[in-house]
């Protein structure tokens, strides 16, 4: 009699098994990380049918929604003749420059906001107010104070960034677990030791993950930094795009800030769980 093997291979993942398995679905209950990846890819599909029979039937004129195939068209071109790959790299610096401006100063503030209470009474009521003013509306100040060069567009990404990382740094330090800190100060623990051992470790993860989300706001305030006043910039190509009606450019510009901003995001998730291992436990 052959024995089993004490290791089965893991059954190959496939789209038709992908939707074999919508029977079995059940709430709450995770997916493996291949299914996941099918399940959007499934969507980037059916997305990218949608818009190709739009477009094919004729329902929209080609100059109000240019086709899929158009708009890849359009992306080769812009980054093979037009040196479009200048205008992303000057995106994606103006987005880590303002982002890093806010997080460096943010991060500390917060922490210092949810572990003393003192501290959050004075800064929370005017984060919560500033919090609410739209970073778009700075723009013309901004421009008379500080010009219309870098500085304008990195300070209306901190500006969007700022105020709302601070107030989630500071929540989520707030939350930190009581009984874990009464036990550190009945241990013997000091002030700064409960920070270092109890708060700052429990709060990391969340923190991480707040960064991450908050970085997405950077990608929002870019490009309305960069519609006025820039001379590069995906933003400016598709303002100049708008004033020749090529909606195949201003498409391929907004799907190169997506594909961007996407990579940026799982780059970020990847670094959080090999830096904090243990929030994947939660």
């Amino acid at each position: 009699m052959q024995a089993a093997p004490l290791h089965a291979a893991e059954p190959a993942v496939t789209p038709a098994a992908v939707f074999a398995d919508k029977p079995r679905m059940k709430l709450l209950v995770p997916v493996s990380p291949r299914r996941r990846v099918w399940l959007g890819v499934a969507f980037f599909a059916v997305f990218i049918g949608f818009w190709w029979a739009i477009t094919a039937s004729g329902w929209v004129p080609p100059h109000f929604l240019a086709s899929p195939w158009k708009t890849l068209q359009s992306g080769y071109d812009l980054f093979a003749t037009q040196n479009f790959i200048r205008d992303v790299g000057m995106t994606v610096w103006r987005v880590v420059g303002g982002f890093l401006i806010a997080a460096v100063i943010a991060v500390p503030l917060g922490i210092a906001m949810g572990a003393y209470k003192p501290v959050e009474a004075f800064f929370e009521p005017f984060v919560s107010f500033a919090r609410y003013l739209p970073a778009s509306a700075f723009i013309p100040l901004l421009i008379l104070w500080v010009g219309i060069g870098e500085a304008q567009k990195l300070s209306v990404i901190f500006l969007g960034c700022f105020f709302q990382l601070t107030l989630m740094i500071a929540m989520i330090v707030a939350g930190t677990r009581r009984d874990l800190v009464e036990a550190a100060y009945t241990l013997g623990a000091k002030d700064r030791g409960v920070i270092r051992r109890v708060l700052l470790p429990g709060a990391a993860p969340e923190i991480a993950e707040a960064l991450r989300q908050v970085l997405g706001l950077g990608w929002t305030y870019v490009i309305v930094a960069e519609l006025i006043g820039a001379s590069s910039g995906i933003g400016h190509m598709i303002t100049d795009s708008q004033a020749l009606m090529a909606t195949e450019n201003i498409i391929a510009g907004i799907v190169v800030i997506g594909l961007v901003g996407l990579c940026s995001d799982l780059l970020f998730k990847k670094a959080n769980q090999r830096m904090f291992p243990w929030s994947l436990l939660r």
